[in-house]
Parts: structure tokens; C-alpha cells; sequence
């Protein structure tokens, strides 16, 4: 099946099976190996980007369903790493292993992009089901509140 959507501010078309999901699309057929593969079954977020603004688990979505939609991965949200995540991220030191923090940040980008000033219990109802197997969650808390910061300038 011939897929046309975009990534990334780019359109693509990709000749790929219309049940492949696009977390394979986009790192094996597209070499975006940004976007992490983790349990293959939506319950950890490692593989989490946005399809039109809504994050979401990329391990279950078949490519017949991104046909025409906009696919942002980590590679997108900013290329040269200048969203306020990612420079809280690395102001805050957030990340231990790192394997999951493609997707808790593409996460807590919907979250930001929702809700500019979150509160410790919408942080947490946001970012519920993405898994830190170095249980990083207090960092992640902060680099959320320091990120919301920068981006209403109350840093």
C-alpha cells in the first residue's frame, strides 16, 4: 500500500504493508531511530509521537491509518534542540538511561501544548502509562514545571 502523510514537516510516501505499524515505518523504512520501540502493545510510551498534534503510541497505529496526517517524531519537535523540554531536560539533567525520554518528552509536549501551566496531579494524569524503567518521574515532574516556565517566561 502507498502511504502519503507527513513527518516532520516533509511529506513522505512509503510503499509498506497497510498493517505495518508506524513505529517501523518511521525507523526502518524512514531511518528516524529517535522514536524507541518498547513493549509492541501501547503500555510503556517509549514509542510515543504525535499524529496531528495528539500523542500517541506508535507501536499500534497501521500505517492505513496516518494516510494524509501529520506525524511528528522526536527529531521534529525541534532539530536543533531548542524546545523548552529539551533544554530543561538537559538544564535539569532529566534522563538516566535516556531509553524512554523520546517519548516522555513527546508526551509532555501535548501536555504543554494543552495545558501551559500544569499542576503536579496534570502532570501526572498526562504522563501515566509512560514507563521509566530508571524511575526518573521527579526529574521528569521538573523538567515539565521548568520547561512550562520558560515558555511563559516565569523562569
Amino acid at each position: 500500500m502507498k502511504v502519503t502523510f507527513t513527518v516532520n514537516g516533509t511529506a513522505k510516501t512509503v510503499d509498506v504493508p497497510a498493517d505495518m505499524p508506524l513505529l517501523w515505518i518511521l525507523r526502518d523504512v524512514l531511518d528516524l531511530k529517535g522514536t524507541k520501540y518498547g513493549c509492541g502493545a501501547a503500555l510503556c510510551g517509549a514509542c510515543t509521537v504525535h499524529v496531528n498534534g495528539s500523542a500517541t503510541r506508535s507501536c499500534q497505529v497501521p500505517a492505513s491509518a496516518v494516510q494524509g496526517r501529520r506525524v511528528t517524531t522526536i527529531e521534529g519537535l525541534s532539530p536543533d534542540g531548542t524546545h523548552p523540554l529539551q533544554q530543561a531536560w538537559q538544564e535539569l539533567d532529566v534522563p538516566q538511561c535516556g531509553y524512554c525520554q523520546a517519548g516522555q518528552l513527546m508526551q509532555a509536549a501535548e501536555l504543554l501544548a494543552n495545558t501551559p501551566n500544569p499542576t503536579d496531579a496534570d502532570i501526572d494524569a498526562a504522563m501515566y502509562g509512560n514507563l521509566c524503567r530508571c524511575a526518573t518521574y521527579h526529574r521528569i515532574r521538573d523538567g515539565i514545571k521548568r520547561a512550562a516556565a520558560m515558555r511563559t517566561g516565569r523562569e
